[in-house]
């Protein structure tokens, strides 16, 4: 008989109260859920670029498993500040590129030699992030359903799931921040009518 495998929200528990041996087998468990969060941000990036997701997976994971004052809920909630965590690194080194290129040397991310990202890219994931972070001041709800759908690859059912929600309610607060967002990024504020 298999010895069975600790569950992922208990090992993020016991994690986050400092044990070393449940982060051990914590990242072999939530490794390819993490690799198919990073391989969805890179895919729309253009398809020469440098940057490997394994890179940015050890990158998040190093600074989520650094998180204690987090009390995990669930798997859901680990992959959800996951998926910010990934897209807070793409932006701080993008919005530090920008810097660069203006001469006032940005803050470095240990992503830098890594990561080339054309103008055009930096500017729509800045544009991007800066109406994420407009949204969480109106509804921060939305926000987080935007981060666990479109970043974190959650399904419908696991976004409720993650916010203690019902589907419904994901479904129609995903249909309106997708339609905000599309106003707010593009300047088109009459879209929606």
């Amino acid at each position: 008989m298999k010895p069975q495998k600790p569950e992922v929200t208990e090992l993020l528990k016991e994690s986050a109260r400092g044990s070393r041996a449940a982060l051990d087998q914590l990242l072999p468990l939530v490794y390819n859920e993490l690799r198919g969060i990073a391989d969805r941000y890179l895919r729309r990036e253009r398809p020469d670029h440098t940057l490997q997701a394994t890179a940015l997976v050890h990158e998040a994971y190093l600074r989520l498993v650094g998180q204690r004052n987090v009390e995990w809920q669930n798997r859901a909630h680990f992959f959800g500040v996951a998926a910010q965590m990934m897209r807070r690194i793409l932006v701080d080194h993008a919005r530090a590129q920008q810097t660069a290129k203006r001469g006032s040397g940005g803050i470095k991310v240990s992503l830098d030699d890594v990561l080339e990202i054309s103008d055009e890219q930096m500017d729509s994931m800045i544009a991007l992030d800066d109406a994420l972070q407009s949204l969480e001041k109106l509804d921060p709800q939305k926000c987080r359903i935007v981060e666990l759908r479109f970043f974190g690859g959650l399904s419908i059912e696991e976004t409720a799931e993650a916010l203690g929600i019902g589907t419904a309610t994901v479904i129609r607060q995903w249909r309106m921040a997708k339609a905000w967002l599309y106003n707010e990024v593009t300047g088109d504020k009459n879209s929606s009518q």
